[in-house]
Parts: structure tokens; sequence; C-alpha cells
């Protein structure tokens, strides 16, 4: 991954650093979503599970955003923009993500399914923000793609639940939509505050659906407790501050291709703490992924 796409302004040497770190930080951040999620949904119900970690993490960041003396008031237009992002953002990706696994739909199917992402954001960037993609970038997207079918396939051969696989879907969508939209015009929306007020109206919508399909159970166990603190510390602040901050310094295909390193992480990941292995084909996947990523973020100044 060459540091100087997601370089700072002000492009002085730790800031560059800092920057060539930031995407194997988000990788590795994200990633842990689907083991948080198998940790936390069989003690309470996927939405409302989604509703309570958003609500504190959108408090978390109000009060860092305070500490900070970050910009707090925000014109009506910026929280409007902020909470149609957050509901495409948190409240189709994540609560489709999470109906899914609740389902029953294996976190390797969910995963290779959301991975599709990279291929749509790049393809709509062209026409919705101008961005352009050279064949060698055409190529690394669908190369990645190809990776990460290798690396999960063989959870396809498992029966799984078609609504489960519909809300997957919904979630590719739903990340598409808030990837473009967060490029668009949430880049110039002050950080903090801004991803606050996503979390407002998707704790909101998603509590909602909860009370309405009677589905509010939660039970305080701590296997839960741990992995609603680790969702919403390491996910819900630091690793969606740090996709914005990456949307907001590089194109959206860059960004975007990054996610395709998240299945063969998280595959890793569960190799270590649920004991599933990864076969020959696995590694093999996760090469030609990383060899994907990195024909796609590869400097084209």
């Amino acid at each position: 991954m060459d540091g100087e796409i997601f370089s700072s302004p002000e492009g002085d040497l730790r800031g560059l650093k800092v920057a060539s770190f930031a995407p194997y930080l988000f990788v590795l951040l994200w990633s842990t979503g689907f083991v948080g999620a198998k940790y936390g949904l069989p003690y309470a119900d996927p939405f409302i599970f989604l509703s309570l970690r958003t609500a504190i993490a959108a408090v978390a960041l109000l009060i860092i955003a305070q500490i900070t003396k970050a910009p707090i008031k925000l014109g009506r237009g910026a929280i409007t923009k902020s909470m149609l992002i957050g509901l495409f953002l948190h409240a189709f990706y994540l609560g489709g993500v999470f109906y899914a696994i609740s389902q029953g739909v294996p976190a390797g199917v969910a995963a290779v399914i959301t991975s599709v992402q990279p291929v749509l954001v790049s393809i709509l960037a062209v026409k919705v923000l101008g961005e352009k993609l050279r064949l060698i970038q055409l190529a690394g997207l669908f190369l990645g793609l190809m990776g990460v079918i290798l690396v999960l396939g063989p959870s396809f051969e498992s029966k799984v639940s078609r609504v489960g696989i519909a809300a997957v879907f919904i979630a590719l969508i739903g990340s598409t939509t808030a990837t473009l939209m967060q490029k668009k015009f949430g880049s110039q929306i002050p950080m903090l505050v801004g991803t606050a007020y996503q979390y407002l109206a998707t704790s909101t919508v998603l509590g909602i659906v909860a009370v309405l399909t009677s589905r509010t159970h939660i039970e305080f166990a701590p296997h839960f407790i741990f992995a609603l603190t680790w969702l919403i510390v390491v996910l819900s602040v630091g690793a969606v501050l740090l996709l914005l901050w990456l949307l907001k310094n590089a194109t959206a295909a860059s960004v975007s291709s990054l996610f395709y390193l998240v299945p063969p992480a998280t595959a890793i990941e569960a190799y270590f703490f649920f004991g599933e292995k990864v076969n020959t084909q696995g590694f093999l996947g996760i090469g030609i992924t990383a060899l994907g990523v990195a024909l796609v973020i590869r400097n084209t100044n």
C-alpha cells in the first residue's frame, strides 16, 4: 500500500508515517466486528444490540468533542446529511449484517457478499464523484474479489437462510451508498459531531424497529458486556472515525478496496479465537486479495 495516497495535507514525516499505517490499522479494527458480533449476539437481539451500541457511541463522541473543543454545532443541512449517512452506514449495513448472523448466516458468507462493495463503489464513483479508474485498478478490484471468494468459498456449501442472505445484500447496498455519500458531501462535516449524529439517527431507528418487532431481549452476561465494549470503543469510535478520515484523504475506490482485506483478516482471527482453520485455498485467496488491493491503491500520480 503506497502511503502517499493517504498522506496528510501538511506532508510532514510524522503525518506520512501515521497515514501509511492507517489503512492497515483500519482493516485490523474493522475485521474484528464479525468476531464481536459472534460473541455478543447469543445474548441480545440484533436491533436492540445495535441501538444500545450506537446510542452509547454517540454520547462518547459528544464527550470527546467537548473535551477536545471540537466543533459541536451543525447547521440543519449538515445534521440531515449526517443522519442519512448514518442510516445507510450503520442502520442498513450493521443492521443487515447483525440480523443475518442472528438468522444463522455464517460470518464468512456475510463478509464475502459485503466485500463486493469495492467494485460497486469504484464503478459508481466514476459517475457520481468524477473519479478516474485506471485499467490496472479495475483489474485489481476483480482480482481482490476473486481472492475473497477463494478464502470464503467453502462457506457457501452450507445451507443458509434466504431472509438472512437478503439482509446481507441490504447491508451491501447500505455500505456502498454511505461510502459515496460520505465522499461526496460528508467530508465537509466536522468528524466527531457528524458521526455522533449518524449514531443518534441509527440508534433511534433501530430502537423503534426492535420495539415494533418485539425483539428487545438483552442479557448482560460478561461475554455480552465485553463484546459491547469492544464494538463501541474499537469499531464505533476507532474504526469508523478512521474510515471517515481515510475517505476524506483518499479516493472512494482506494478506501473501499481495503474492505477486500477484511474477510481474510476475519478468517485469520477466527482461527485464533474460535479454532476455525484456514486451508491452502484460503491462504492462496489471501495472497490474491492482497495483490488486488495493492493494484487498486497504488500511487496514481
